[in-house]
């Protein structure tokens, strides 16, 4: 199995291709559970009324609107993917909240996780979700991150990963092979979602983000494991 990672151009393809099932088929890939983790991740993060929050990889922006509702309409919020056709959809569900909404003020923004168009010390906190895992360069992403954020202000990342107990990795994989892809298959995605597994395979978990969050200057670093650890929150404080 080929375990390197794809160029930034096929990978923006590919998330390119998937926006219009994107939020149908992550139903689908995690049971209809990553709603509850993406709320884990926010209250990692800790965001606070007036806060200015970052959502990087926002893909169709679930994260970044849960930022919003938790920043108020005196704090702002940044979605950023390098995916044209992700943010449109994003916008798209933004435009329809309701008119006073904090939701509506979120900025999307197209841009690469590797060069963050932001300052130094802008933000008060960060979110990824399902980002990590594709980007061609995980410390130097990371680093990014570190470099936007204020002193003491924490990221937290979702992402999936490969669980070391062999009985739920086995499972893991079925479910990937059986429900995911064929359901993908279904709406012409099939090689798309395919991608899934190798770039599981290849994602550093556990320790190994921690260890790559002190590499980019973290102070303090800690990986949670979830639903079995198949999925996982690194929350990393600057």
């Amino acid at each position: 199995m080929n375990l390197s990672t794809p160029p930034a151009h096929d990978i923006q393809a590919i998330f390119n291709r998937i926006a219009p099932a994107y939020d149908a088929l992550n139903d689908r890939l995690s049971l209809g559970l990553h709603r509850i983790w993406k709320q884990m991740t926010v209250k990692w993060c800790s965001p606070a009324p007036g806060d200015t929050c970052l959502d990087v990889c926002c893909g169709s922006g679930d994260l970044a609107q849960l930022l919003a509702q938790q920043v108020g309409n005196t704090g702002s919020v940044y979605g950023i993917d390098f995916s044209a056709a992700q943010l449109e959809i994003a916008q798209q569900r933004t435009d329809q909240a309701p008119p006073h909404s904090p939701v509506r003020q979120i900025q999307w923004v197209e841009a690469d996780a590797l060069q963050l168009p932001f300052a130094e010390n802008f933000f008060d906190a960060a979110t990824m979700g399902y980002g990590l895992r594709n980007v061609t360069h995980k410390l130097g992403s990371l680093q990014e991150l570190y470099r936007v954020l204020k002193p003491k202000a924490i990221v937290a990342i979702l992402d999936f990963h490969r669980p070391q107990n062999p009985q739920l990795r086995t499972f893991q994989q079925w479910y990937l092979d059986t429900i995911v892809v064929p359901a993908a298959e279904q709406m012409g995605l099939r090689d798309e979602y395919a991608y899934i597994t190798p770039s599981l395979d290849r994602f550093p978990t556990g320790q190994a983000q921690v260890t790559l969050a002190q590499q980019a200057g973290f102070s303090t670093a800690t990986h949670y494991p979830i639903a079995g650890g198949m999925m996982g929150v690194l929350v990393a404080t600057k």
